[in-house]
Formats: structure tokens, C-alpha cells, sequence
């Protein structure tokens, strides 16, 4: 007997028992359906997150306040110190001490109670100064940014972001109109272009105001000249690790403390990026291990479903043997059984797989990335399993003695 005639035989035998066929493969398409879609989010995540640290900026530094100790031995958390000043940032962009870095914008930030003439709003408000526009790779879809000499004059001028001009000022453009930020009235110079969302915050739903304005009217902070955070452009990729190198020497000098005790934490998007995505990996590999079990459940239906086929099909094997059939040939049409129902199971899992990511997409609001290599090792994994399963009940199957197995009810 032949492969095409093992195969013709096999799709019969399955065929006859065909609610039996497509319960044995309901545990193999399950689990390549869940391994794809768990890569699948692990992916799309991963990817999203990327896509947000890329959006607050290119070649970018961030320097923010590190843990500090008080005087009675509590260390606080990451950024709860005010440990960062102007006087940092105005060292920074001397280019005697960082030649790589191209552009420097501390920024202070709180929460606003904003109100215009049609709507109130609440948003995130920052203070910083004309170079947060470069840094932060911002453009404007009308007016115009805030000048270095509005930041000397402390003038009461605001940038919006895309999400807050169209909550405050739902008719009519919004420049020129004035706008209440905790109580103190700004005027609306420009509007800056959509963004997105970063890690934290929406960036279309912000007030960027002079550093300087902020500090005088809406500082919550005991230390006038204290920032939350310093951001840096290095002057180009190549340069953005002799840009690190250069920022946190200088700071370290200037603060007079050590790297193991340093008050203050400088990270790129390199590093960001790779600690968000080592994250992701991990949760992903958690979850794709978890749904790989339900591959091996299958994979165990697979084989109890063979062995209760051998079982009824005693008498048949034994005809075929007396036939003339070999051990071989036997043994071949079971494996060939275990593999399509593997394969089967496979194919229906990967189209299950691609319209679960169709149907998620949407719903979670993040795109559900279908690995190819992914995919062909999940449709491999799948067929291997329909034939290692199968393995066992096949040479049960060839081993039966003809006049045993004709002998039997």
C-alpha cells in the first residue's frame, strides 16, 4: 500500500468518526490558537511601548531625582526629591561641560484645574522653556511657541495641547482667547499637533507654560529653582552615549556625591526601551508557556483518541493483516491518522489565531502582532505533536497478532 492510499484510507477512517475527529482536535487548535494570540499581545505590547518612549523625543536623555535619605534614616522613593534645579540645566547646556548635548529643557509639572469661557477641564501642566519644543520633537498645528524672552518676563502665555483645545474651546480657535490655570489667568498663544498617549500621560492633554510663570504662580514647591525633571537632545545617535556619559559626570561633580549614592537617575530611550521590552519578554514567555500546556492536553487527546481507535478497530487490523498487510503498513496508517489530525488542528488553530488578533485589535485598543515564524513553528509544533502522540498506539496497532485480533469481539 502506497503513501496516496494510506492517506485515502486514513481520511475515511477519521471521516467515520467524525465528531470523535473534530473533538481530538478542538485541544490542538485551542492551544495554537492561544500560544499565537499570548506572542501576539506579548508583541503588540511590546511594540506599543516602544512607540511611546519614541514619541517623547529623539536622541533623548531624561534626568530625573533618584531616592533620597532623610535625616531620620527613611529613604524615600525614586522622584520624590526635589533634587534637580535650573542651575543643573543651565550647567548642562554649556557646552564646555556636554559638547554632545544639543538641547536642555527642565520642565516642572503639576495638576490643573483648567477654565475657559465655554468648558472646564482638568490637565497636566508643565513649566519649561523654548527648547522643550526641540527636545520633545513637538510641532505646532497653529500659533506659535513661547519665546526666551517671555520666559525672562515671566509672561502669562500658554501652549495646549490638541485634546485640551477641544475640550475648553469646543467652537472657534483658541489662540488668542484666555484660559484660567489653578486660578491664574493665561493667554493661549498656540496649539501644539497630536502626539498620542507616552507611558504615563496623554500628551495632547497638557498646558506648557514659561518655567519661570510656573514657578511664580503655580509652583507648589518650597524651592523656587527646583524641577522635576531635565531633558536633554544629544546632538545625534552616534553621540547619545558619549551625551550620557558626559551629563551624569557633570551632575555627579556639581552634586558632590558618588554614583552608588547619586540623588538623581539619567536613562536614554535605549534604556528605557530595552527595560520595557525585557518586561514584556518576560510576561510573555510566562503567558506563552501557560498556553502551551492546553498544546500538550491536546496532544494527550490525540493519543487516547488512537489507542480507543485501535481498541475498536481490532478485528479490521486483523483482516488487514491476514491480508497481507505488514507491521509497517499498519503502523504507517495510524501515524498518518495522528498527523492529520494534528496538522488539521494546526491550520484551524492559526485561522482561529488571526481572527481572535482581528477581533482583540479593536477591543483592546492595541495591535495584536501575528509572528510569522511564530506561526510556522506553531503549525510544526502541532503536526509533530499528531505524530508523536500517535507513535505508541500505532505500534500497539502492529503488533497485534492476526488470529488474536480476528479472534476478538
Amino acid at each position: 500500500m502506497g503513501w496516496a492510499e494510506t492517506a485515502r484510507t486514513a481520511i475515511a477512517a477519521l471521516n467515520a468518526r467524525r465528531l470523535r475527529s473534530l473533538l481530538t482536535m478542538l485541544g490542538i487548535l485551542i492551544g495554537i490558537a492561544a500560544v499565537m494570540l499570548t506572542v501576539g499581545l506579548g508583541q503588540g505590547a511590546s511594540a506599543q511601548i516602544t512607540a511611546q518612549i519614541n514619541s517623547l523625543g529623539s536622541n533623548m536623555i531624561i534626568v530625573t531625582p533618584s531616592q533620597t535619605t532623610s535625616s531620620g534614616g527613611f529613604r524615600g522613593g525614586g522622584g520624590s526629591a526635589s533634587t534637580l534645579t535650573t542651575q543643573d540645566a543651565t550647567m548642562l547646556a554649556n557646552t564646555a561641560v556636554a559638547p554632545d548635548v544639543a538641547a536642555v529643557a527642565p520642565t516642572s509639572s503639576t495638576s490643573g484645574s483648567l477654565q475657559s469661557s465655554d468648558s472646564t477641564w482638568t490637565s497636566t501642566v508643565v513649566g519649561t522653556v523654548p527648547d522643550w519644543q526641540q527636545v520633545r520633537a513637538r510641532t505646532l498645528a497653529s500659533g506659535r511657541f513661547f519665546t526666551d524672552a517671555e520666559v525672562e518676563s515671566s509672561a502669562a502665555v500658554a501652549v495646549i495641547g490638541a485634546d485640551t483645545a477641544s475640550e475648553l474651546f469646543s467652537s472657534g480657535s483658541p489662540l488668542g482667547q484666555n484660559v484660567s490655570v489653578n486660578g491664574e489667568s493665561f493667554t493661549v498663544i498656540g496649539v501644539l499637533d497630536s502626539a498620542g498617549s507616552s507611558l504615563s500621560s496623554n500628551e495632547d492633554d497638557t498646558v506648557v507654560v514659561p518655567l519661570s510663570t510656573f514657578a511664580s504662580r503655580l509652583s507648589t514647591s518650597s524651592t523656587a529653582n527646583s524641577v522635576s525633571s531635565i531633558y536633554l537632545e544629544a546632538t545625534d545617535a552616534d553621540s547619545l552615549s558619549a551625551a550620557y556619559q558626559e551629563v551624569e559626570t557633570a551632575l555627579l561633580a556639581s552634586h558632590q556625591v558618588t554614583s552608588s549614592d547619586a540623588d538623581f537617575t539619567v536613562s536614554t530611550q535605549a534604556s528605557l526601551v530595552e527595560t520595557a521590552t525585557s518586561i514584556t519578554g518576560v510576561l510573555t514567555l510566562l503567558l506563552g508557556g501557560v498556553a502551551a500546556i492546553s498544546l500538550l492536553v491536546g496532544g494527550i487527546g490525540v493519543m487516547n483518541i488512537m489507542l480507543v481507535s485501535v481498541s475498536e478497530r481490532v478485528r479490521e487490523i486483523g483482516l488487514r493483516k491476514a491480508l497481507g498487510a505488514t507491521p509497517g503498513v499498519i503502523r504507517r496508517q495510524f501515524l498518518v491518522e495522528a498527523g492529520i489530525l494534528g496538522t488539521l488542528g494546526g491550520v484551524v488553530g492559526i485561522a482561529l489565531g488571526f481572527i481572535g488578533a482581528a477581533i482583540l485589535t479593536p477591543i483592546l485598543g492595541m495591535t495584536v502582532l501575528i509572528s510569522i515564524p511564530a506561526t510556522l513553528l506553531a503549525l510544526v509544533v502541532s503536526l509533530a505533536i499528531g505524530i508523536v502522540a500517535g507513535v505508541y498506539p500505532a505500534s500497539r496497532a502492529a503488533k497485534l497478532a492476526p488470529i488474536d485480533a480476528l479472534r476478538s469481539e
